[in-house]
């Protein structure tokens, strides 16, 4: 088996979970599955940032037409892809 079908066969597609986040005073949530959600606890942690926070400066840097689940995701991807390299 190749790490592309291992990496394949270990994926949990199921449906994304509602989480709770704080941006600047007001409550809202975001739909992640869990490995989205698990990675940027995980950067937030790493860059010793609080979570809503973090959520805070990626909604204030999003498109408007773009949703905060969706800039989550990128963010993610982009924050994995410059510490792989």
């Amino acid at each position: 088996m190749t790490t592309i079908d291992t990496l394949i066969a270990d994926l949990n597609l199921g449906r994304p979970q509602k989480h709770s986040l704080t941006l600047r005073g007001h409550r809202t949530s975001v739909s992640l599955e869990a490995p989205y959600w698990q990675a940027f606890v995980k950067i937030a942690q790493t860059e010793n940032i609080p979570i809503n926070e973090l959520a805070a400066k990626i909604d204030a840097a999003r498109l408007v037409d773009a949703g905060l689940a969706s800039a989550i995701r990128l963010f993610v991807l982009s924050w994995h892809q410059q510490h792989v390299t």
